[in-house]
């Protein structure tokens, strides 16, 4: 399944005009992404706010990650306080896997954010955590914090922003948008002894793991004939015909 590395902002001394600050509610858009996430399949590896961006790119260079995602908002120029509004959807020239995750996400957006016009992909070779790491970026700049309107929707829309960025996500894997719902547990009932667990939720997909007959594993959710199971650290999509319900 696949592994993001995500990066709420560490920026502590950015305040918002309306109390709080870009640590604080970046970090509170990633606690309402950690739900959806999970009932999605998505795993995940999360910055904390002692560390910097620096530690953060290193962290994430460590690891093998599909995706890293940086949560942030923005502030205007000197001079342009509070009169400027959007979201900025950041990715590395040249990737094309970015590229493409920046597009997904930016058009998604347009969605909820109250001037869509104003949401827009741009390239950059100036941030660090668009530049310095290995895995295909996207750095968000989710509205300028110095604006009271675009403060605001920030704070007030955590969980429907939450949301729409995992169902990009989801887009980008090309895997099903997931609530989540109560685990459950299961075991795998099959006549010929093993049970194929899946990258997607398609006979075709990658097979991640096989299940013996008798092996009890985690349901975490299901979509249209297929559990998203966990089994021994591996997440993925069995057949529902072959996994008893205890």
């Amino acid at each position: 399944m696949p592994l993001i590395y995500l990066s709420p902002s560490t920026q502590e001394n950015n305040l918002y005009v309306n109390g709080g600050t870009e640590e604080y509610w970046m970090n509170r858009l990633a606690d309402a992404m950690v739900p959806l996430l999970d009932a999605s399949g998505i795993e995940y590896v999360r910055n904390t706010p002692e560390m910097t961006a620096a530690s953060s790119i290193t962290a994430s260079n460590q690891g093998d990650h599909d995706l890293h995602l940086a949560l942030h908002s923005n502030a205007a120029p000197e001079g342009s306080y509070g009169q400027i509004r959007g979201i900025l959807v950041f990715y590395y020239p040249g990737s094309t896997q970015g590229q493409r995750a920046a597009a997904l996400i930016a058009e998604n957006l347009k969605s909820i954010y109250p001037i869509p016009s104003k949401v827009r992909t741009e390239p950059s070779t100036s941030i660090g955590e668009v530049r310095r790491v290995r895995a295909p970026s996207v750095f968000l700049e989710l509205g300028y914090h110095d604006n009271p309107d675009d403060a605001a929707w920030v704070k007030g829309n955590l969980d429907a922003i939450a949301e729409n960025l995992v169902q990009s996500l989801c887009r980008f894997f090309g895997i099903p948008f997931l609530k989540p719902r109560p685990l459950r547990r299961g075991v795998v009932d099959t006549e010929w002894g093993v049970l194929n667990i899946r990258a997607r939720p398609s006979l075709t997909a990658p097979i991640l793991a096989r299940a013996y007959d008798g092996a009890r594993l985690t349901v975490v959710n299901e979509w249209q004939g297929w559990y998203l199971v966990r089994l021994d650290g591996v997440t993925g999509y069995a057949s529902s015909d072959y996994i008893t319900l205890l």
